[in-house]
């Protein structure tokens, strides 16, 4: 990555962190950052958009649905703080993209290698379910994202609306077309198109998939390192 994409993409973070777009979203997040759950009573949330985290040079870029309210819009930082990033994150760490098994907060130390997680909409939604118009006016973020991580190969999308939102980036970029009806999200699930970064699919490390084993650690770990050979055969396109 030049110099110039690295000072575009940390505008990108100061635009993101900035923004007030979604009425009902900005409300939320700021609401959650003012009465907080009582086990965090006695800490300062971060309460804004949460921006993209990750290695620059990245070749395989992590895309989830949006910062779990107690979590990211706490901690400020994608993933870190709750339980589906403690999930997550120990699997990129067995997978050699994380210098460290868990995140705890912005500051803890943790470095990614070869990933960038970002997600379809950066501000704690309530019940964790945003609206298509949010969903619809957070992807030029995403959009712009990918665009600056030039060396990506490969979108993991953790879940369908994550998959959903990447198929909607890849069209907005233009000169890639979208198969109809659309490629159906699933775990393992595959897309290759021409010009366009591979998306692989994989049910979202929520506690709801974990606790239940539809989503092990076993299955996150394969999935990340069939990400990882993708990503270094080169090309996707």
């Amino acid at each position: 990555m030049s110099a110039e994409e690295r000072q575009q993409l940390e505008q990108l973070e100061r635009e993101i962190v900035d923004c007030r777009r979604c009425p009902r979203l900005v409300a939320w997040r700021e609401l959650v950052a003012r009465e907080k759950r009582a086990s965090f009573a006695h800490e300062r949330y971060w309460g804004r958009p949460i921006p993209g985290f990750g290695d620059p040079q990245a070749r395989v870029l992590v895309l989830g649905l949006a910062p779990a309210a107690h979590g990211a819009n706490r901690t400020g930082r994608i993933f870190t703080g709750d339980r589906s990033g403690d999930f997550l994150f120990a699997a990129l760490h067995r997978t050699g993209f994380a210098n460290q098994p868990v995140s705890r907060r912005a500051d803890d130390g943790l470095r990614l290698t070869g990933a960038w997680i970002s997600a379809a909409v950066r501000c704690a939604p309530p019940a964790n379910k945003p609206t298509p118009a949010e969903r619809d006016a957070c992807l030029p973020y995403a959009l712009r994202e990918l665009e600056l991580l030039v060396d990506v190969r490969v979108v993991v999308c953790l879940g369908a609306f994550a998959w959903d939102a990447a198929l909607r980036i890849l069209a907005a970029r233009g000169g890639v077309a979208i198969p109809r009806p659309r490629p159906r999200f699933g775990h393992g699930a595959e897309l290759a198109l021409p010009a366009a970064p591979l998306l692989l699919g994989c049910f979202h490390p929520s506690q709801q998939n974990t606790f239940t084993g539809k989503l092990t650690a076993p299955m996150i770990d394969a999935l990340l390192l069939r990400a990882r050979a993708l990503a270094a055969c080169g090309d996707s396109a």
